[in-house]
């Protein structure tokens, strides 16, 4: 049997001598009715085998080291899985970070954001200047993405506030579809810059406006300019992907964007000046389309969020672990279903317990197992249905009509 061991510290400062009387408690508890995969480990020679590289990867085909060094790792994720679930089940309690750990990280992410917000600022004055300076058409495209990031800046920064801001009753089950919707917005506002754009480069192009040259001081100026604006943007990519948070991440998403479109506007004004006029409006239209495709594929990403999208069977599979080890008078487990609910999951449990249980009983073995699958960080709300047999035909059958 896994042999419990209280964790270094306190957790969170929370916890204590009754965590430790806890574990004591339930070491002495039968647990011969759970299901037990502490007797399979894998082997080091698999557990530590590397995955090899070679024109395989470079090719997209997995040969059958491939397929096996891909097959132990799942099993190794899989029995991960299933300790994280046996330490909530024992401790009650998810093992990570403690509550000063968390709070030191919200602060950590907040200050990302509020770096972000004010290099954007100081950028997108840069590079009005520079826009002023040359009038080429993609370095114009490349100045109004950077207006956009501050209007995406503001977006974010207000799901974020609105997430933090609860209110259970004109929001009884919370904001967390504010952020999955904010990305949403500042998608459907770049895509609709990149048509812009895309429709006054055509309109150059066809009455022959395309004339474009550049002094030498405004060469120096605008290459000084565009260099400091994407090494700024290229430290912000790697700052920000160093968290996990999916607005942080959204930032660093659009920063390094901004590397690519400050790096290609450049090269095309520059190409316009030496050779023809008529390369700034194609760039300039270039640049647009890449930004459409770029946000559309975000705006497909956030939709599934948003619709329910079914968490994957890995998932499923830790889930119905921690139901059926929840407590012994569980006799069949019906259904397990998990979708998201903007970020985090809603999660449907249906349990069967024995006909002739007292309602009392009945009741909190149902509460405690949701309020146990509500301590899992991915779960926003989780409702846990009691019956006694499971023959019947299944619940809200209408809605898979």
């Amino acid at each position: 049997m896994l042999e419990l061991v209280p964790p270094d510290g306190d957790h969170g400062g929370e916890c204590g001598g009754e965590e430790q009387l806890l574990l004591m408690e339930t070491n002495n508890v039968d647990r011969s009715w759970r299901l037990n995969f502490d007797e399979l480990r894998l082997s080091s020679e698999n557990k530590e085998k590397p995955h090899p590289h070679g024109l395989h990867d470079c090719l997209g085909v997995l040969s059958q080291e491939d397929n096996i060094a891909v097959y132990y790792q799942q099993q190794v994720e899989m029995l991960e899985g299933f300790n994280e679930m046996d330490a909530l089940a024992d401790r009650g309690f998810v093992p990570g970070m403690s509550k000063e750990e968390r709070e030191k990280l919200a602060r950590s992410e907040t200050t990302a954001i509020r770096i972000s917000n004010i290099a954007n600022m100081i950028l997108f004055a840069a590079k009005v200047y520079a826009s002023v300076k040359s009038g080429s058409l993609a370095i114009i495209a490349s100045t109004l993405d950077s207006l956009l990031d501050l209007l995406s800046g503001f977006i974010l920064w207000f799901t974020a506030f609105s997430m933090q801001t609860p209110n259970p009753y004109q929001y009884p089950i919370g904001k967390k579809r504010m952020q999955p919707l904010g990305i949403l917005v500042f998608a459907s506002v770049m895509a609709t810059l990149g048509l812009q754009i895309i429709l006054e480069s055509m309109r150059t192009l066809i009455s022959d406006e395309s004339d474009f040259s550049l002094t030498k001081e405004q060469e120096r100026w605008v290459i000084g300019i565009m260099v400091f604006v994407t090494l700024v943007k290229l430290v912000l990519v790697l700052y920000c992907r160093s968290f996990t948070n999916e607005i942080v991440k959204a930032y660093a998403q659009d920063h390094f964007f901004d590397v690519i479109t400050n790096i290609v506007g450049l090269v095309v004004a520059l190409l316009a000046n030496y050779f023809s006029g008529w390369i700034d409006p194609v760039g300039a239209m270039i640049l647009a389309l890449y930004t459409i495709r770029t946000w559309s594929m975000t705006v497909l990403e956030n939709v599934s969020s948003l619709v329910g999208k079914a968490a994957a069977p890995e998932y499923l599979q830790k889930l119905t672990y921690l139901c059926w080890n929840h407590h012994k008078a569980i006799k069949h487990i019906d259904t397990v279903r998990a979708y998201t609910f903007g970020s985090h999951y809603f999660v449907e449990v249906d349990i069967v317990l024995p006909a002739d249980m007292p309602l009392q009983e009945a009741h909190d073995i149902g509460e405690s197992l949701q309020e146990k699958l509500e301590l899992l960080p991915e779960i926003e709300r989780a409702f846990v249905h009691l019956d006694y047999e499971y023959s019947h035909k299944p619940e809200h059958a209408q809605a898979y009509l």
